[in-house]
């Protein structure tokens, strides 16, 4: 597509107060145990973002091998993050849930009332006519459970990854830009304005809002395309209630979804067509680093960002390096490899080795 490649939904980038304390939580409900790096460094390159000087920080990034995208799991280190003022409502701009994939909807909420987790008494439906249920972490951030029927491996746990996300948008017609046509979400799955019992639940879910949710017509492909699986995205505005940007006035890596990344191959020709569609990169590893791949402490590439017209983040992350068999020092150089062939379902399903216990 266009001259580059994209695998699917790499991961969700969560900002936290304290690393451990959320992954494993994030471990525990959702499944997150496999571990693909942990790094503590100085984000040198993300200043537009940072109030223009480099931080300090804890990452993790952990996947749920059943299928989904990851989460990168973000702590600033040496400074105290900013907690929004105000709670997150139907209306805001940027990333507002973040979709995870569930095998049997019912089955899932009924485990986590077993758990003793405020979730609602019972599931509901949204606009396309499929169970879904709203939950939040303990941190405040809003999660959708959608259930969905790719699956990588079969586990006894309930849910996978990140299936994509709620963005609040001001203009969706503007917005699907950069989400179907540099995204390639490109298939509308509905497109309704009214006021939603699914969204009920929610701060500000009982005014009137448009949706509407689209999904690619071209599966992702890509060597970890089958483990991320597919995924969709939700655009939603509320032109008559009209929120906050959820980061104004607060810094990339502050508590909450910080931004949406995707695993892709291409960067030249990325960049040349974000450029083209009037979304320029506002951060480039590769230009900083002169075309050298940027060392994430256990695993290599380069990433990029772009806004969205309302200034919500998507990264784009090339890798080339990624730990296989770390304690045997086996690491897996992707630049070697036909950017777009899955590999190997052996190959991806020895990233078990690193799950984590906690």
């Amino acid at each position: 597509m266009k001259g580059y490649i994209i695998s699917g939904i790499q991961q969700m980038g969560i900002g936290v107060i304290n690393v451990k304390e959320a992954w494993k939580w994030y471990i525990d409900q959702f499944g997150m145990d496999c571990r693909i790096f942990e790094d503590e460094a100085i984000a040198k390159l993300m200043l537009p973002y940072t109030g223009g000087q480099p931080r300090s920080r804890h990452a993790v990034l952990a996947l749920n091998l059943q299928s989904g995208g990851g989460f990168e799991i973000w702590q600033y280190k040496g400074r105290d993050p900013l907690k929004i003022k105000e709670e997150i409502r139907i209306g805001d701009l940027g990333i507002i849930s973040c979709k995870i994939k569930s095998k049997n909807i019912n089955e899932t909420l009924t485990l986590f009332q077993k758990k003793g987790i405020p979730v609602p008494a019972e599931a509901t439906v949204d606009p396309s006519g499929k169970m879904t249920f709203f939950m939040k972490d303990p941190y405040g951030n809003i999660f959708q459970l959608v259930e969905a029927t790719d699956w990588f491996l079969n586990e006894k746990k309930t849910t996978g990854g990140s299936y994509g996300a709620i963005i609040g948008v001001s203009d969706i017609d503007k917005a699907r830009i950069v989400y179907s046509d540099i995204l390639g979400y490109d298939e509308v799955i509905y497109d309704t304005t009214g006021i939603f019992t699914d969204l009920a639940d929610l701060p500000g879910g009982n005014i009137e809002c448009r949706r509407v949710l689209l999904k690619r017509s071209k599966s992702f492909t890509g060597p970890f395309s089958k483990v991320f699986g597919e995924s969709v995205i939700e655009l939603i505005t509320s032109p008559g209630n009209p929120g906050k940007k959820i980061y104004e006035n607060r810094y990339w890596g502050d508590p909450g979804f910080i931004h949406l990344c995707y695993d892709m191959n291409g960067m030249d020709e990325l960049k040349n067509f974000c450029e083209s569609k009037g979304f320029p990169f506002t951060v480039d590893s590769k230009k900083s680093h002169e075309g050298n791949s940027f060392d994430m402490g256990e695993a290599a590439g380069h990433f990029s960002y772009i806004e969205d017209p309302d200034g919500t983040l998507i990264e784009f992350v090339e890798t080339h390096k990624v730990p296989i068999l770390k304690k045997l020092g086996w690491y897996l150089d992707l630049r070697k490899r036909d950017p777009n062939k899955s590999l190997p379902d052996w190959i991806v399903k020895t990233l078990r080795f690193s799950r984590v216990k906690h």
